[in-house]
């Protein structure tokens, strides 16, 4: 895909999506920082049924530290790998109430530094929270980026810095959203949808190109 075609592709889902943002519900930095530790290998639905009532509850680091393991579990019980997952939330509310005041610092290290924050998990934070150009590949986006041919890679870390060079620096900003709604309703895993794809003819999957031959054919 060269850089003209690149062009049209985000500017066909800018005109659908003008304004695309991430699907976890939170009302803070810190809230949405939880949601996402929350959302590995879980669905954002199955996170926001679970965070409503623990973001009512515990609102803030310090409050939500103060549950310790054993008081955010019946929270939480719901989402996979919530074990691991609630003792990783507990030590990352902790170290940022007697860190960072409670605040969730605006530093990719000091981010992954955190329990159960990795490279994705901050790419999230400081794109949706702070504004910053990243771009955080979940497995949406890395298939996405092959299939179309936008940034084809074999790593998550290798199709990002793909994307990061690729992507026109006007859209760069959402584009991370804009894939990953791409990815999860339309360009979907098993039976992508091509033909009611917005950017299917810029597409060079194979599927794409049989999508495109029926269309064809029904005009």
């Amino acid at each position: 895909m060269n850089q003209t075609q690149r062009i049209e592709f985000f500017s066909r889902l800018q005109a659908a999506n003008p304004h695309p943002t991430t699907e976890l519900e939170y009302g803070s930095t810190f809230q949405l920082l939880i949601a996402v530790i929350l959302s590995a290998q879980a669905t954002d639905k199955g996170v926001n049924l679970a965070t409503r009532q623990l973001f009512k509850d515990a609102p803030d680091a310090a409050t939500m530290a103060a549950l310790e393991v054993k008081g955010l579990v019946p929270y939480v019980k719901t989402i996979g790998l919530y074990p691991t997952k609630s003792k990783n939330v507990i030590a990352t509310c902790q170290i940022l109430r007697d860190n960072y005041g409670g605040e969730v610092p605006e530093d990719r290290d000091a981010l992954e530094a955190l329990p159960g924050v990795g490279r994705k998990t901050a790419n999230v934070v400081l794109n949706t929270a702070f504004g910053h150009p990243t771009m955080a590949v979940d497995t949406h986006i890395f298939r996405v980026s092959n299939r179309t041919g936008l940034a084809p890679g074999k790593t998550p870390l290798a199709v990002e810095q793909k994307l990061l060079k690729a992507v026109p620096p006007e859209f760069l900003h959402d584009a991370h959203h804009w894939l990953i709604l791409l990815g999860r309703y339309i360009c979907k895993a098993r039976k992508p949808e091509c033909e009611r794809c917005p950017v299917v003819d810029l597409c060079r999957a194979p599927e794409a190109k049989a999508a495109l031959k029926k269309l064809s054919a029904r005009q």
